[in-house]
């Protein structure tokens, strides 16, 4: 499976948007690959250029780096977009891998989840599988105006939420 990373202080992401899961190489047919395992491509900020071909922001906050996507601490906030559209039904899988105290997010049309290091960050303090500074994958399936996140390694949150579009 790709790795990614996402936001703030250390924290990784693997992602990928489909209708079947993306371990393959060559993913299945309607299976978008956000993250290619070498270099930004595909990824820039909501306004300016795109990191296309280059395995560093310009601003250096974020580093495609051994097949993750690696935020770099103490270079400030600035959100990292997907150039993918997704205009209508999909489903999300990212794994990510926070430091302690990391702080981030995942913006789903406009509303956010978090993605963090739950235990020390909130909010949920109380979770049982919850595996700090290790991998733990999320899945996000949007269907209309409403996301269902499952969390499934480890198992422990199921959340619903509309959507602004």
């Amino acid at each position: 499976m790709l790795r990614t990373l996402l936001s703030l202080p250390c924290l990784a992401l693997v992602l990928y948007a489909s209708t079947a899961p993306a371990a393959d190489p060559k993913p299945e047919p309607g299976v978008t690959v956000l993250f290619n395992g070498k270099d930004l491509t595909g990824w820039g900020y909501k306004t300016g250029a795109t990191f296309d071909g280059k395995t560093e922001s310009d601003d250096k906050r974020y580093t495609a780096k051994d097949g993750m996507i690696v935020v770099n601490p103490g270079k400030g906030i600035a959100q990292l977009w997907t150039t993918a559209k997704f205009p209508k039904d999909f489903e999300l899988r990212l794994e990510f891998r926070a430091a302690v105290n990391a702080d981030s997010g995942l913006f789903v049309r406009a509303p956010q989840l978090q993605v963090r290091d739950y235990l020390v960050a909130g909010p949920y303090k109380d979770l049982k599988k919850y595996k700090p500074q290790d991998w733990n994958e999320i899945v996000v399936v949007v269907k209309g105006t409403v996301a269902q996140i499952l969390w499934l390694r480890p198992v422990h949150v199921l959340l619903l939420f509309l959507l602004s579009l």
